[in-house]
């Protein structure tokens, strides 16, 4: 087995640019041209190149890369039972997602992610494989609820059903399982985030592996005082892309958990150097917040926007970075 460093481990947020031909299959499948069975069985070349790029990159704790999901949401909206299909709908710029609609009592039906998860593992090497779940609060807010009528109501339904799928990857032996919740960003709320808190307990309480959330791209320092409340291990939060704004309101709030530190910007193709990326490694260490041991050095978010070889020479240089911080820093 893979022993992931002490200091500054490296790891991924999700998701990682498609790998052909996995849109291809995930197109036939929704046509119902292969079976879901199929499916998982055909995208498994494309799991493994992604695996690959994060040995060649040297990242030490890994992601399946999300190359079955067309999107975080639609993708387990399609295997819950309650939900039906829905239009598209803009995000930003040109980019869209089919809103997914609620018709009647959320179900869980099968394991839905963890076959995948199943074979990153296998081909990973012995380094660990994160589980990685869209949460409750953003299933949610981005889909349209025509049956519970009630935000709270809906949400812990959804966390009930995660629950269930994180039951699976654990039980097959996952270490590391992180809950993504960009909605919550949007919505900068203390109430919101009660909600999320209670959800959170719903999905972890007795869950024996690292619990891991993740937000980024949003107003967070409004609500990072009750995020601390949260009943997890680490949070996993973008940085790079707004030149570290969080930085301070941590610093202020004494947050004390592990932090997923974003020094990768997703949204941009520049590749960041080796020592710029060091020097925003000890920008977080220079604050004495937190010991070297609770940082993962990360990117902000997923990297399926940029192109592949950008990801990779992101990620190498990531890589490198955080093995100069163990020799500098500790």
């Amino acid at each position: 087995m893979y022993e992931v460093p002490k200091y500054f481990p490296t790891t991924i947020v999700g998701s990682y640019p498609k790998i052909p031909p996995s849109e291809e299959l995930i197109r036939k499948r929704k046509k119902g041209l292969i079976s879901e069975e199929e499916f998982h069985e055909l995208v498994k070349p494309s799991i493994k190149a992604v695996i690959d790029d994060y040995l060649e990159a040297g990242v030490d704790i890994l992601s399946d890369g999300e190359q079955a999901r067309e999107d975080m949401v639609a993708y387990f909206a399609e295997r819950l039972k309650g939900y039906k299909g829905g239009e598209w709908v803009r995000i930003f710029d040109n980019v869209y997602f089919r809103k997914p609609v609620i018709v009647d009592e959320i179900e869980y039906v099968q394991p839905m992610a963890v076959m995948d998860w199943v074979y990153a593992s296998s081909v990973s090497k012995g380094r660990p494989v994160k589980a990685i779940l869209t949460g409750p609060y953003t299933m949610a807010d981005w889909s349209f609820d025509l049956h519970y009528g009630d935000r709270r109501e809906l949400v812990i339904a959804l966390a009930r059903v995660i629950r269930k799928e994180v039951e699976e990857f654990v039980k097959r032996g996952a270490k590391y399982v992180q809950i993504d919740e960009p909605a919550l960003s949007t919505r900068p709320f203390k109430e919101e985030v009660e909600i999320v808190n209670e959800a959170l307990h719903v999905i972890f309480d007795g869950i024996n592996a690292k619990k891991i959330v993740h937000i980024c791209f949003g107003k967070i320092e409004k609500i990072l005082e009750y995020l601390l409340d949260f009943p997890i291990d680490q949070f996993d939060f973008e940085f790079k892309n707004s030149n570290f704004r969080l930085l301070p309101y941590l610093v202020e709030y004494g947050f004390d958990k592990e932090l997923g530190y974003g020094v990768i910007d997703v949204h941009s193709t520049r590749v960041e150097d080796v020592d710029e990326i060091f020097n925003d490694i000890k920008k977080l260490v220079d604050t004495g917040l937190l010991g070297p041991e609770k940082i993962f050095v990360d990117p902000d978010c997923g990297l399926k926007r940029l192109p592949r070889e950008i990801a990779v020479a992101k990620l190498k240089n990531m890589v490198k970075a955080a093995a100069l911080a163990r020799e500098k820093l500790v």
